[in-house]
């Protein structure tokens, strides 16, 4: 089997590395402080992250692609180049739901920084699969190598992008995608030779090296303009109001009087269903348990999705009575029935038929027998 030469160009070698640094901070950017928004802002910056990754990936695969040089030349199949597309878009979004829809443990950011690294080495292989003139070759070392690599350095890239969601950690995670993202490409090429065919063997239209820079372009300036958007975001602190002083009256004027001063609005906690924010009284809400960056709210008889995080929900209700019973838990002491004490911990037990007991962890075991008067 005789193998075709292959050389690399420099500057496109380069630009991959560039594009695939945007693409990450852009859809690590977009996913920052999600926990202070509405479902569906949650909705629509989720899917705008993963066209971001997704596509960066994709756009990373075919820079570096314009840059393969070799002694003939060769085409793309256009359907299997925009399967890769989609392919890369579809897990990369996968892991982002999984990581902000669903708890966020060791196990859940493991998971998602395997899943795109799945995304990643899909997207490579059936991009390469769309060459058209030339077949690639490959060799279990180079497969093998270019799998360590995808898992080895996304996982760690989502370990330090989510282990805590500041900038530092966003640069930090951006510099990691995108050297994985890189570096997977060109080990998994660096284990690859190419032979030449001698027909097509088309599924779709048939691309030149020309069209697909084209399309490359396109994808890498919505990337690029995405990140300008970002990065104005990520850099400049929001604008603060100042107000002027206000100008006394003339002695000889009857001073204005005062606007009436509204009466502070009663707490009331945001939960989402079905699209819909309802507002619940806190009177009416037996305990409060954090899942991830989210809380669920327990109502006689009812569960319900809150956009508050634990934090958040203890500054807001621990004024109108709750107790901190556990390090996930808000209880309030209306609802209990009646307190069971067990060695070092305890259980609150609730007037609801439906409820399920709430553990009170050692360290508030006092506070809550105090309020409880048990």
């Amino acid at each position: 089997m005789d193998f075709l030469a292959v050389s690399h160009h420099a500057g496109l070698v380069a630009a991959s590395l560039v594009v695939a640094l945007v693409a990450g901070f852009t859809g690590l950017t977009l996913t920052k402080d999600l926990s202070r928004k509405s479902f569906g802002q949650r909705k629509v910056a989720i899917a705008l992250a993963s066209v971001a990754l997704g596509g960066g990936i994709w756009s990373m695969h075919f820079v570096a692609m314009l840059g393969l040089q070799m002694p003939i030349l060769f085409y793309y199949d256009s359907a299997i180049t925009l399967a890769s597309a989609l392919l890369a878009i579809l897990i990369v979004g996968a892991a982002l739901i999984l990581l902000h829809f669903v708890e966020r443990t060791t196990k859940t950011v493991s998971l998602a920084g395997s899943l795109v690294a799945i995304g990643i080495l899909g997207m490579h292989y059936l991009g390469m699969a769309g060459l058209q003139l030339c077949r690639a070759v490959y060799t279990p070392l180079g497969v093998a190598l270019a799998v360590i690599a995808a898992f080895g350095l996304c996982t760690t890239a989502f370990w330090i992008a989510y282990g805590h969601r500041t900038k530092k950690n966003i640069l930090l995670g951006t510099l990691c995608f995108g050297i994985a993202v890189f570096a997977v490409h060109f080990v998994a090429i660096s284990g690859t030779r190419f032979v030449q065919v001698p027909s097509f063997n088309e599924l779709g239209p048939i691309m030149s090296n020309e069209v697909l820079a084209l399309g490359v372009l396109v994808s890498s300036f919505v990337i690029f303009g995405a990140f300008l958007w970002m990065g104005v975001t990520f850099l400049v602190p929001h604008p603060t109001i100042r107000h002027s002083k206000r100008t006394p009256a003339p002695a000889d004027r009857e001073p204005a009087s005062e606007p009436a001063q509204m009466p502070p609005q009663p707490t009331r906690i945001p939960c989402e269903k079905d699209g819909t924010t309802l507002f619940i009284d806190p009177a009416k809400v037996a305990f409060v348990r954090a899942e991830g960056h989210y809380t669920n709210i327990y109502t006689d008889g009812a569960q319900h999705f809150c956009v508050w995080p634990i934090t958040e929900a203890t500054k807001r209700l621990l004024p109108q009575g709750f107790l901190k019973a556990h390090r996930s838990y808000l209880i309030n002491p209306a609802h209990v029935e009646n307190f069971e004490r067990q060695k070092d911990n305890g259980l609150c037990r609730f007037a609801g038929a439906n409820l399920p007991p709430v553990p009170v962890s050692r360290s508030n075991l006092k506070a809550v027998r105090d309020a409880l008067g048990a």
